[in-house]
């Protein structure tokens, strides 16, 4: 579905400024979550480091809306009918998009909320680990919009199924550990922000490779392994 879009996109086709915008959300989405992740796990940011994530985060809501803007008064033209199910797609994507950029925000701020430390040992080694996969997952969905990759895309979204598990798991351990309420706090939270940004990650890779109907299922268990037929 998706490359149908991206290449209804790269025509002289009304809707192309859509996919710019689209690019620039999901753009400043991946940079907010690299910078967060950065602050959740020590770095001492600025001021303004810490105050461009807010910024982008408004600009990702500012593009979400100019989106749906364009997508309404679009389709309210009957010759532009036969794009709906592309316009569906999009409205369905830059939700996820939006998302993202809150996940990211709530990530950055749990230390500033919540107080507590770094975990230690085999639970921080594991959030690292997750971290690196949701990161990979979400820079490789930046990478491989409108890609006809499609197997390193089921690739990406089978990686991120497995991450999503070891998220749970993770957090059952944290649960049964010694650590203090606020470590566990914060830990549990960062666990479950990373669960949910590399969701919408696999929201939109699952566009790439899914019917319109079927977006966002792509933890069924008949997903497909090899790429359908269009």
């Amino acid at each position: 579905m998706f490359k149908e879009l991206i290449g209804l996109f790269r025509s002289d086709n009304p809707l192309a400024s859509i996919a710019e915008k689209f690019s620039q959300m999901l753009a400043l989405a991946w940079e907010n979550t690299r910078a967060a992740g950065e602050i959740y796990f020590g770095k001492k940011a600025s001021a303004e480091e810490r105050s461009q994530i807010y910024k982008k985060d408004i600009q990702i809501n500012k593009l979400e809306r100019a989106i749906r803007k364009r997508v309404v008064a679009h389709l309210s033209f009957p010759e532009n009918i036969p794009d709906v199910p592309y316009c569906l797609l999009m409205m369905s994507l830059v939700k996820d998009v939006e998302r993202l950029g809150d996940y990211a925000k709530n990530l950055a701020e749990v230390m500033d909320q919540h107080g507590g430390r770094l975990a230690d040992g085999d639970i921080l080694d594991e959030l690292v680990e997750i971290r690196t996969e949701v990161e990979k997952g979400f820079e490789g969905a930046t990478e491989l919009v409108g890609s006809t990759d499609l197997e390193r895309v089921l690739e990406l979204i089978r990686s991120g199924r497995d991450v999503a598990q070891r998220c749970d798991l993770l957090i059952t351990k944290i649960a049964r550990s010694d650590v203090d309420a606020a470590t566990a706090a914060a830990s549990v939270l960062a666990t479950r922000y990373y669960k949910r940004i590399g969701g919408h990650v696999l929201n939109t890779l699952s566009s790439i490779v899914m019917p319109l109907h079927k977006i966002d299922y792509y933890d069924e268990d008949d997903f497909p392994s090899t790429p359908p037929t269009r």
